[in-house]
């Protein structure tokens, strides 16, 4: 719409977006007229009219088999669009139309905003089906004749009251019609049977809705108050009621037709299993984020007792090892922390991978500094965690052989997101490189055989599908690089307007 709008009119910003909150409401105008709803705007010079939007019922046949959007029409053509501009009033005269073999009513309304008429919503309704109208139809119809005329008027959408129609209740929800003392003139079959869930044992039909809702709800004074008010309608707004075994969810619309509220519609939809589902999923996210945080205590107590093994060794190498395991504990139980943050399966692996930098460096406090580069972007808890213990590994393999005892030098990790050369799959592409002392000669990355290349090439190929390689960096030193696959649900959404961020760990 707002290309079109934009392409062909002179309409403002403010207008556009006084166009937009309409749109946002009208499905409610479509369903109570059973009819398609299609928005005319006047051209730039003038001549011809421009279909911006289109909207079907969900209470009836369509009468637009087609998609009208961007349709053109010179003025003229249609004589109940130029009556409704021109006029600034509601265009109901005329024949009905034959489509297709379908006979069509239609009706013309303006749409006005601070006394100017921006557009025209022609409102089309099958008649093939006609038959006599029930009550509800015809309650239908009258709260769809009042709602055009404060469309005509200027009055409705409600200026500064924008509504996400995805999750407000609908027409076919349940309605209930009011006059201006807020009694129920009309109670739909749906919206008396959640009133009897949320325990009312006689029925709506004049009863005063705003005290009888207040009544049901087990919350007393000021809130009480503002349900009362709510349910009588006497503003466009909306709230939940919620009772012993039910929700419901309530939205008024106070009516208006010649500027003096004559009465309220109010449109409610019964959420009970919406909100028991909303509880059990929090329910489960909170346990799974505990399960996390006391897995990362026990993996934080295993490495403390560990670390405690290791001062009381006096085997060199015995100690190293136990440092080793430390660190590989440590990796793990860095995941699981930021995972007992988080409300899904899924990491900022960068985060991660800074922590990793950090606890590998205390190795060599002052003398090898760790840097990353790049973005790893989000991963979800099947990758980061081997990926971290993979990144440990290979990091305390850099410090511990790259460099001598009172050696400096420098790590560093850089991270992409690829396609991967000739391939459709997304790829993590993982650099680790050092200043170091380089690789022996004769070195095979592929057979040799310590713990450490070994739990890499495990991790790798095994756990995450991918490959890895050690070879001599071209300015001296070695350099590490990992192709991973990389899902297209785990792409991080920031890789395309961040520049890739630098962090340093001495």
């Amino acid at each position: 719409m707002n290309d079109l709008v934009r392409q062909h009119t002179a309409l403002s910003d403010a207008e556009l977006e006084w166009l937009h909150q309409l749109i946002s409401e009208w499905q409610l105008l479509a369903d109570l007229s059973f009819a398609d709803l299609v928005l005319w705007v006047p051209t730039l010079d003038g001549t011809r009219y421009v279909s911006v939007a289109q909207m079907r019922p969900n209470t009836g046949p369509t009468s637009h088999q087609d998609d009208m959007v961007g349709h053109l029409v010179p003025r003229g053509r249609r004589p109940l669009l130029d009556a409704a501009l021109d006029e600034g009033r509601i265009v109901r005269e005329g024949d009905p139309e034959w489509r297709e073999e379908v006979p069509v009513r239609v009706e013309s309304i303006p749409v006005r905003r601070e006394g100017r008429v921006l557009g025209v919503i022609a409102r089309n309704t099958n008649l093939l089906t006609v038959r006599t109208p029930s009550r509800l139809e015809l309650t239908y119809l009258q709260s769809a004749s009042d709602l055009a005329q404060m469309i005509a008027a200027g009055s409705f959408p409600f200026p500064g009251h924008q509504v996400d129609m995805d999750h407000v209740p609908r027409v076919g929800d349940g309605l209930i019609r009011l006059d201006a003392d807020g009694i129920v003139q009309y109670a739909s079959p749906n919206a008396t049977s959640a009133y009897h869930r949320l325990g009312l044992a006689a029925d709506l039909v004049g009863l005063h809705l705003g005290q009888a809702t207040a009544e049901l709800a087990p919350s007393r004074g000021p809130v009480d108050e503002a349900l009362v008010k709510l349910a009588s309608g006497w503003a466009p707004r909306g709230a939940e009621v919620e009772g012993t075994d039910c929700v419901v969810q309530l939205r008024a619309i106070p009516l208006k037709p010649k500027g003096t509220r004559i009465g309220s519609l109010i449109l409610l939809r019964d959420i009970t299993e919406v909100r028991r589902r909303e509880r059990e999923l929090m329910t489960k996210d909170a346990t799974i984020r505990e399960i996390h945080h006391r897995v990362k205590n026990n993996l934080q107590t295993v490495a403390a007792l560990l670390r405690l093994q290791a001062r009381r060794m006096d085997s060199v190498r015995g100690k190293e090892a136990l440092d080793e395991a430390v660190r590989r504990v440590g990796s793990i139980a860095i995941v699981h922390e930021t995972l007992s943050q988080n409300l899904d399966e899924r990491v900022d692996f960068d985060e991660i991978a800074d922590r990793v930098l950090a606890m590998v460096a205390e190795i060599s406090p002052g003398r090898i500094t760790g840097r990353r580069t790049g973005r790893f972007g989000i991963l979800g808890a099947e990758t980061a965690t081997p990926l971290s213990m993979v990144l440990t590994e290979v990091l305390q393999n850099a410090i511990e052989h790259g460099f001598g005892p009172e050696e400096h030098g420098s790590v560093e990790v850089h991270a992409v997101r690829g396609g991967g050369a000739g391939r459709e799959q997304p790829r993590l592409l993982v650099t680790v490189q050092d200043n170091g002392r380089g690789l022996p000669a004769g070195f095979d990355a592929k057979s040799a055989g310590n713990l450490g290349l070994q739990i890499v090439r495990t991790l790798v190929e095994g756990e995450l599908g991918g490959s890895f390689d050690m070879l001599p960096a071209p300015d001296g030193g070695t350099r590490v690089l990992f192709d991973l696959p990389a899902g297209t649900e785990q792409r991080d959404k920031r890789e395309s307007t961040n520049a890739p961020r630098a962090h340093v760990t001495s």
